[in-house]
């Protein structure tokens, strides 16, 4: 068992469950799930999900500061809907990258299923600036995006990975209860 993937799926899922509930200390257990699947992903070559966990570091040193100050008056940021304009802009720009990426992978490495893990890449992106700005719609798309992580992660035989991933799944439907929730109770 590889220790960093074991120590990742960990940090991983503790992460999850405290932003699923709200939680700002999910932003830095965070932090060390990345760290340790920066390692692991550049073992297994899938080098748009190492460079995933790279963009991870800065997104969650972000979001850790948005969920604190990046609300009314520099108070805590509250559970909202997506802006609808945004959504369209958010497709394009996933969609965009993805085929610029997994471009990119395919031409100049050794990447294995290089446009799967560009896509993948993107739209988890995507979905993490979405979490950032607390918009509930980030469940679903971490939902879709993690349904194809495990079965990528399977086919690369990193096991305890797949496994987080089906954990992330449960996580990502707790989030978006637990969010509705809150936005029912602001909205009312």
């Amino acid at each position: 068992m590889n220790p960093y993937e074991a120590i990742g799926v960990l940090f991983g899922i503790v992460s999850v469950w405290l932003i699923a509930r709200q939680n700002v200390w999910g932003w830095p257990a965070g932090l060390v799930n990345v760290a340790m699947f920066i390692v692991v992903f550049h073992g297994a070559r899938l080098y748009a999900a190492m460079g995933l966990q790279v963009a991870y570091v800065g997104l969650s040193l972000y979001g850790w500061y948005s969920w604190q100050r990046g609300g009314r008056d520099h108070g805590r940021l509250e559970v909202r809907r997506t802006p609808g304009h945004v959504v369209a802009w958010l497709i394009a720009l996933g969609t965009v990258c993805a085929v610029a990426l997994g471009t990119t992978l395919h031409r100049h490495t050794d990447a294995s299923l290089p446009f799967l893990d560009a896509s993948l890449t993107s739209f988890s992106l995507v979905a993490q600036g979405m979490q950032a700005r607390k918009w509930i719609e980030n469940w679903v798309v971490w939902f879709a995006v993690d349904v194809c992580y495990v079965a990528m992660y399977a086919y690369k035989a990193l096991f305890l990975t797949a496994g987080l991933y089906m954990v992330f799944l449960g996580l990502a439907v707790m989030g978006w209860v637990q969010w509705r929730g809150s936005l029912a109770n602001r909205e009312s």
